[in-house]
């Protein structure tokens, strides 16, 4: 997707879904779209607000489920405890963690994205709960990091007026859509559980953490 203006094709390859559900989307109004003459065309900006959306809500695009499994995207040497007691300082603790995982080439790069991504909209998503997030060119697969806050960060700004003490931050490929999706979604679904999240903040150690996140 170089151009300003993209197809359908173009559009369906971007997302790793079919052109006949970017078809349906532009039909019923679902994906930012416009008609000329009597074909279907897309700005890229568009698209990739509208992706951003939908990752900041866990909204899923519909194409097949992939499995998500944490030990795949996750190992106990980046889960860390954070001592730190303001966002900014908590994501660039996190983010230096993540970049140890040998998919992350440029961590200055990835923590530039994630601190901006942050002041576009808070990814906190209640509960206690934040879940920061990047996706890069440079970046060759999913991956995760785990932060225990050891003390309540109350400057994320949360619907439920919850101070985070869980930090999960993903990194991705730029072309991880529907996988990036799945992750967010996956993790939002398993951390509804309270007895969970009381666990992790009273685990010991990242072995623990880890434990307790495969389960």
């Amino acid at each position: 997707m170089d151009e300003e203006i993209s197809t359908i094709e173009e559009v369906a390859k971007y997302l790793r879904v079919s052109e006949r559900t970017v078809y349906d989307w532009a039909q019923k109004g679902e994906i930012p779209a416009g008609k000329i003459g009597t074909v279907w065309r897309f700005k890229k900006s568009e698209i990739e607000k509208w992706v951003d959306e939908r990752l900041s809500s866990g909204a899923r695009l519909s194409s097949p489920k992939m499995t998500v499994q944490i030990k795949n995207i996750l190992s106990p040497d980046r889960i860390i405890f954070i001592s730190q007691s303001s966002k900014r300082d908590a994501l660039i603790e996190l983010s230096a963690a993540l970049s140890k995982a040998p998919q992350v080439k440029f961590a200055k790069e990835l923590e530039t994205e994630i601190l901006k991504r942050e002041e576009l909209m808070s990814t906190a998503i209640g509960r206690g709960i934040a879940i920061p997030h990047a996706r890069l060119s440079s970046v060759t697969d999913l991956v995760m990091a785990v932060g225990i806050c050891k003390n309540p960060i109350q400057d994320f700004q949360t619907l439920d007026d919850q101070s985070v003490r869980l930090l999960f931050m993903i990194a991705a490929a730029y072309n991880q859509h529907s996988y990036y999706l799945q992750t967010l979604s996956h993790l939002s679904s398993k951390l509804k559980d309270n007895q969970l999240r009381d666990k992790l903040l009273s685990a010991g150690d990242a072995e623990e953490v880890y434990k307790l996140l495969i389960a």
